[in-house]
């Protein structure tokens, strides 16, 4: 069995295995480490779901997900009460500003809108957002305010991944204003999440290009 035959059935595998996600109506192919996961799910949370779980399979190198989200009739919504429904679920969320984030609704395709302060205010607000019932899609378009002073940008970053295990070595940080650039290797999917979220908590940060490897 080639290395692609079997990289595509440890994905199934572990689409299968996640209880979150019914495999049954999607595919997966592999080519040189890339996967293509392609079908539908029943819902948006389901739809992110597949894609995390093929991420994290050993050899995956890259993921291109076209999974279609097939609302059942239970699970349908109109604009109005999606809209609805996720205003009242920032308002609950600590984590996010009060009227910081703006909120559209089309064809249960959501747009979030507006600026905060961190990263991960953002990412609250998307992850909010994304179990709602009724949303087909979800685009975050919200912005990170800009801060005056971030001249040890870069240095900082370094820094934060060397307390962390990650060899600096292995990792370029390069800074223009608040926009960070992170080049290199790192040996798995989760490394490379962590390395960009270390990078998006620095203060001044607004925008983050991980453009690292993964060697599997």
């Amino acid at each position: 069995m080639s290395q692609d035959s079997q990289l595509q059935q440890a994905v199934l595998a572990e689409l299968s295995w996640e209880p979150s996600i019914n495999s049954a109506h999607i595919g997966v192919t592999a080519d040189a480490g890339v996967i293509v996961i392609s079908g539908h799910v029943e819902s948006f949370v389901e739809k992110y779901a597949a894609e995390t779980a093929a991420r994290r399979v050993k050899g995956v190198k890259a993921v291109a997900e076209e999974l279609e989200v097939w609302l059942s009739t239970d699970s349908s919504r109109s604009d109005s009460a999606i809209a609805q429904a996720a205003v009242d679920r920032l308002a609950w969320d600590v984590s996010v500003p009060r009227n910081a984030v703006e909120i559209k609704v089309e064809k249960g395709w959501i747009t979030l809108t507006g600026e905060v302060d961190w990263h991960y205010q953002k990412d609250a607000a998307e992850h909010d957002i994304r179990s709602l019932l009724g949303v087909v899609a979800l685009t975050n378009l919200i912005g990170i305010r800009p801060r005056v002073n971030v001249s040890d940008l870069s240095n900082d970053i370094t820094k934060a991944l060397h307390r962390s295990r990650f060899d600096p070595k292995t990792i370029k940080v390069t800074t223009d204003g608040g926009q960070v650039r992170l080049t290199g290797s790192v040996r798995s999917w989760h490394d490379r999440a962590e390395a960009e979220s270390t990078s998006w908590a620095a203060p001044g940060t607004i925008h983050v290009e991980n453009d690292l490897v993964v060697i599997a």
